[in-house]
């Protein structure tokens, strides 16, 4: 009995867990120009050069286009990074609204709101800004305007250094503050005779 029941249940089993699963099919349609491989929120890392940490950076979005003809990383919303002495203390800022990054070129593209503060205490106001980092030079063909103490110039374009230490400025003017001083300009100790 136990054998003929046997007989009768395995190949119950064996016809019931071979059966042949379906599967279905979804079709997603991908445009490597316009979606992202990898998107992050609310980043903020430390960026280190051998070893020792260098800069602080902070982004509330960042999208990876490395499909892409021209790979590329989007900042859409507000980046801010920070260059940071021994201490960990803030030598240097910099705010921009928006932020590409092509990787192949490895040019950086700044947009809006473009504010930057160089480790001599100077700072950059832009709406365009662009940091070639093959050939080290920060650009722009938009109009800027630089403080320092209260030195102001400003122009339409500029080429610089990456450091913004060394920079001309294009098409300039510049606001230079000029101390108003009343001078007496009565003589005194003299009389004059009729």
């Amino acid at each position: 009995m136990i054998t003929l029941l046997g007989a009768v249940v395995m190949p119950l089993f064996f016809f019931t867990s071979c059966h042949i699963e379906k599967k279905e099919f979804v079709d997603i349609v991908f445009n490597p120009e316009t979606d992202y491989t990898v998107k992050s929120t609310d980043v903020s890392t430390f960026i280190s050069d051998s070893g020792v940490i260098k800069y602080r950076a902070e982004a509330q979005e960042w999208f990876i286009f490395d499909k892409a003809q021209e790979p590329y990383w989007y900042f859409p919303k507000k980046v801010h990074v920070e260059k940071l002495d021994t201490f960990f203390c803030t030598e240097a800022g910099f705010d921009a609204d928006t932020a590409y990054y092509y990787s192949k070129k490895k040019l950086w593209k700044f947009i809006g709101n473009v504010d930057i503060k160089n480790t001599t205490g100077e700072r950059f106001e832009t709406s365009l800004l662009y940091w070639d980092q093959n050939t080290e030079k920060v650009y722009s063909d938009a109009f800027i305007r630089i403080t320092k103490n209260d030195f102001v110039n400003t122009g339409i374009g500029f080429e610089s250094n990456q450091t913004l230490t060394s920079y001309k400025i294009f098409n300039s003017g510049a606001i230079i503050p000029v101390r108003e001083e009343v001078r007496d300009t009565t003589e005194t100790g003299k009389t004059s005779s009729l």
